[in-house]
């Protein structure tokens, strides 16, 4: 009504929810919908499996019952046809007659009714259905039901792969109508911004100042020490290479510069480029992101260091102390200052280090180099840190090549220490690159006229500010 109230505020979360989800679909060209997956032994996931445990034992209390039970059944094999008919394209009239006809709930009634519902031959054809439907990617699952005999488990297995094809044709929908999303987003937002722009004329005066930080900052003299040379060591241009090439800064790279520069952005500093707003909120996940990857990556080097060749050579050890280390840091990390987080990580980690060793009968750590362990990876939580400050370096270049190179290419030439985060790193900078992108489609015709003020009128000329 006048969205007061808990059932105003419900309408406004739903609405919400849905501006997120289409402005994700739109943003990240690669979105996929996945089912929600609880964690092990929670207590939601629980109460779902007692819940569905004993949905399916009356299902089958009913059956097995004198004379049979089918009105539960009748309400399964009703959902089981408006899924099947929900996965149909709209060319595919015939399966659609096949399906409606097959399972025509009247007459499958009228055969309850009489004692003569035959579910087995019904899950038979529901099967054969499924395999002419499904995605090859669900081939082997529906294969697997084939070899069901009790009807009950077929049942419950049908509706765990029906659930799953139904993603699939979600996420093939998106995908279908994601470019024609994208345009209009694209003309939409480049519209109400320019509303805006003609009713406050210094609406891009934020926007140009953080470009004209970030090309400044390209034209700064070459660093000395190690991290200069390290900088030099990926496989695209760094911000220090560039301004000490002869060739003149380019709009390229001046976006790349402008747009690392904001998952370094102190939330203190209002004048936030105004092209940027809406996408605020997903740039502070992203430097949240990173920062953990950073801190993982940082605790990971450090316990190499200490875990010896033997150990640190077993893929299953490391992949063990990966998972449990990003657990950690998921939970500790959102309650806790970083410092008093990384105690309990740096002592878990250690403590995984430790039974480890013991485990395949290796000499394990002594007293004074357990305490050196802890005592390094507590000092990971702060950002000076020599190890977390060449990581977080080595993260922002590999970002830089995505947005100029790509992820692919530039994930074939990681630096070292990055290694053992590379799916991490590919699916960070698949996000980055995908939110540059979206906004680069938006705003580029503004950022091409700002930076015409900013570098020499050739080069804008000679580099499109459409994407990178």
């Amino acid at each position: 009504k006048s969205g007061f109230g808990p059932r105003g505020r419900g309408l406004r979360d739903t609405v919400n929810d849905v501006s997120k989800l289409s402005s994700e679909i739109v943003v990240n060209r690669d979105f996929r919908m996945e089912e929600k997956v609880l964690p092990p032994g929670s207590l939601e996931g629980r109460i779902r499996e007692t819940m569905h445990d004993a949905f399916w034992d009356h299902l089958k209390e009913r059956l097995s019952a004198t004379p049979p039970d089918f009105n539960c059944a009748l309400e399964l094999l009703k959902e089981i046809k408006e899924i099947l008919l929900s996965l149909l394209l709209p060319r595919q009239n015939r399966l659609r007659n096949e399906i409606e006809e097959a399972l025509d709930m009247d007459l499958l009634k009228q055969e309850a009714e009489h004692g003569s519902l035959n579910v087995p031959h019904l899950s038979k054809y529901i099967l054969n259905m499924m395999i002419l439907l499904c995605a090859p990617v669900r081939d082997e699952a529906v294969q697997k039901l084939e070899n069901i005999s009790d009807p009950v488990l077929l049942l419950r297995g049908i509706f765990q792969v029906l659930g799953l094809m139904k993603m699939d044709m979600v996420n093939y929908t998106i995908q279908s109508v994601q470019p024609q999303l994208q345009e209009h987003s694209i003309q939409h937002e480049r519209a109400k911004f320019q509303d805006l722009l003609n009713k406050q004329p210094g609406f891009l005066d934020h926007t140009t100042r953080w470009l004209t930080r970030a090309a400044t900052e390209l034209s700064a003299p070459l660093p000395s020490g190690p991290d200069a040379a390290d900088a030099t060591s990926l496989a695209c241009s760094s911000p220090s290479e560039a301004a000490n090439s002869p060739e003149p800064l380019s709009p390229t790279m001046v976006l790349s510069q402008g747009f690392l520069n904001l998952l370094l952005w102190d939330p203190e500093d209002d004048e936030f480029p105004e092209t940027l707003l809406m996408d605020r909120a997903r740039l502070q996940e992203l430097e949240a992101q990173l920062r953990q990857l950073t801190i993982l990556a940082s605790v990971l080097l450090v316990s190499g260091s200490f875990s010896g060749s033997v150990l640190f050579g077993s893929p299953q050890f490391v992949d063990k102390l990966k998972r449990v280390t990003k657990a950690l840091l998921v939970v500790e990390f959102k309650s806790r200052p970083e410092e008093e987080a990384m105690l309990t990580v740096s002592e878990q980690v250690a403590q995984e280090i430790h039974q480890s060793l013991k485990n395949m009968g290796l000499a394990a750590l002594s007293s004074d180099n357990t305490a050196s362990l802890i005592g390094q990876l507590q000092n990971v939580a702060r950002k000076e840190n020599c190890v977390r400050s060449v990581i977080d370096q080595r993260i922002h270049l590999f970002l830089k090549c995505c947005l100029v190179l790509g992820v692919q290419r530039s994930l074939l030439d990681l630096p070292g220490g990055l290694t053992l985060i590379e799916a991490e790193l590919a699916e960070l900078g698949q996000k980055f690159v995908s939110l540059t992108y979206h906004n680069q489609q938006v705003f580029g015709p503004y950022y091409t006229e700002i930076l015409k003020s900013l570098l020499p009128p050739a080069q804008v000329l000679e580099t499109e500010v459409a994407s990178l």
